[in-house]
């Protein structure tokens, strides 16, 4: 039942390379359409049967507090972490409790059509430690890339390539003992926490979205992301 999933968003960072747009709301109240960011993300879960859902705040945090309050605008229930001081991604996790199951974990500024259930079934059906949500994007490179010998003879001229990656989306799926691999109140970011995971030989595989995704981190990324959500808002309202 997703309604007695746990899902973690990470609402607490300050947004700076979306200044000046930050300066007076924190990054996940910016609006997109009607609504803030959050509240998208907010209103997805809910549809999708997720009923708790914690919300780890710092930056501006009692504006986002004031929006949300206790959940029941939307169906659901919210509750707080609140960290005193930057923690970065991974960290603010040690300091939830009650993560007694598999648990999501998202960021605030993400714009996708996510299937969150289907997400949590894929772990559990790979018996996988950690779970990454995964997207390929292509980075065009516009520059003629020439590939050579050690001597200096060309063996190649490529013109603007593109090159596929696959990139996190932002949004993974834990096992409840990842906290031990997290000290609380230490600053530790999501890749890092991955890579020590991986380190101790743990399971941790990609789940691979093939619809919409956008990262909400640059001016020119929320600008998109805003003229998307407004050319097809049901998309993700659902």
């Amino acid at each position: 039942m997703m309604s007695d999933v746990k899902v973690v968003i990470l609402a607490g960072g300050k947004g700076k390379r979306l200044a000046p747009h930050t300066a007076i709301l924190p990054k996940p109240l910016l609006p997109i359409g009607e609504k803030p960011i959050l509240e998208i993300v907010i209103t997805q879960l809910a549809h999708q049967g997720f009923k708790k859902i914690i919300l780890a705040v710092g930056y501006q945090s009692s504006l986002i507090e004031t929006y949300f309050g206790d959940g029941k605008r939307w169906g659901i229930q919210i509750s707080y972490s609140r960290e005193k001081e930057p923690l970065g991604t991974a960290a603010p996790i040690s300091l939830i409790e009650g993560l007694e199951s598999p648990f999501l974990v998202l960021n605030s500024d993400i714009l996708s059509d996510i299937n969150y259930p289907a997400l949590l079934d894929f772990h559990k059906a790979n018996k996988a430690f950690a779970t990454i949500a995964l997207f390929r994007k292509d980075l065009k490179i516009d520059l003629g890339v020439i590939e050579a010998e050690e001597d200096g003879i060309i063996k190649n001229y490529i013109e603007k390539p593109v090159v596929p990656y696959e990139v996190s989306m932002g949004i993974y799926v834990f096992e409840p003992r990842v906290k031990e691999f997290i000290i609380k109140n230490e600053k530790m970011d999501i890749p890092d926490l991955i890579k020590k995971i991986i380190h101790n030989k743990k399971k941790v595989i990609g789940y691979r979205h093939t619809g919409l995704w956008l990262d909400i981190g640059r001016v020119e990324d929320y600008q998109e992301a805003v003229e998307i959500f407004n050319a097809s808002p049901k998309r993700f309202l659902k």
